[in-house]
């Protein structure tokens, strides 16, 4: 298979926030953000729990807990996660903000002009930055069309899981990798025991691959916050990447991206042997 681009690599929230101290890791973003560089798209969470953050500690409270406080939230966070990553990404390099909703991917039209923009940034030194856009999408509007795409679409693409966003842009640019990083080492047959670390689910072609993965997919169960999907929503939605022959890598968020990909540090590698 020929590759279009190097990486495609996602964050989730609760990899970018020191809990510690309620505020972004800086030096984590700061460390991720020096190695990015034209060749990667980069999908990063994060904008509605640093929004959240953001107006706790210039308020001295939250909002009500509602839809309209999601919204709130990530339009006040886009600005800072964009102007941090802006803040550490080379200064030679352009970097551009993508923000995407689950019509994008739908529709063939707007699929193939998100294609496009994104190969464009690898010939013009630029990195995007990909996130949903929550601050304009409505949850009940949503599932309605939702809905209706479901009765003419054979399968329908929700996007609003960042972990299906990665894989989906890792199909759409055909990428060489995509590495999803969270706050552990990758997948367990047992969350609770660290020595049960997932190291490999390949398969000698695409159908073994995806019949393995739907193996492991049994040992996983719960997430590591309220509404995040969890372990088994990541390799559901990784299998079409690996399937076409992209090098899936699930790896924790503390260690360099240089680390991960050349498999100096354990993580859960995915994909045709």
């Amino acid at each position: 298979m020929k590759f279009d681009v190097e990486l495609v690599g996602k964050i989730g929230s609760m990899a970018l926030i020191d809990r510690k101290d309620n505020m972004i890791d800086y030096t984590r973003v700061a460390r991720l953000s020096r190695e990015l560089k034209p060749g990667y798209i980069w999908i990063s969470s994060g904008a509605t729990e640093i929004g959240r953050l953001d107006y706790m500690m210039r308020a001295g409270s939250e909002l009500p807990d509602d839809e309209d406080a999601k919204t709130d939230y990530a339009a006040q966070g886009q600005a800072i996660l964009m102007q941090t990553y802006r803040q550490f990404v080379d200064s030679k390099y352009s970097v551009r903000q993508i923000l995407v909703e689950h019509h994008h991917f739908n529709d063939e039209v707007k699929r193939e002009h998100i294609r496009k923009l994104l190969l464009r940034c690898v010939s013009q030194n630029a990195i995007p930055i990909i996130n949903y856009n929550d601050a304009v999408s409505e949850s009940e509007n949503r599932r309605m069309e939702i809905a209706a795409l479901s009765r003419s679409l054979l399968k329908v693409h929700e996007c609003i899981d960042n972990d299906e966003t990665a894989s989906l842009v890792a199909c759409l640019v055909r990428a060489k990798t995509l590495l999803i990083l969270t706050s552990v080492d990758g997948i367990y047959t047992d969350p609770h025991d660290p020595s049960t670390l997932i190291e490999e689910i390949s398969g000698k072609d695409a159908y073994e691959v995806v019949e393995n993965i739907e193996y492991y997919k049994r040992y996983c169960d719960g997430a590591s916050r309220k509404g995040a999907n969890g372990a088994k929503a990541k390799l559901e939605y990784v299998k079409e990447a690996a399937a076409q022959g992209t090098r899936v890598l699930i790896a924790n968020a503390k260690y360099s991206l240089e680390e991960i990909l050349s498999g100096k540090v354990r993580c859960t590698k995915i994909g045709i042997r």
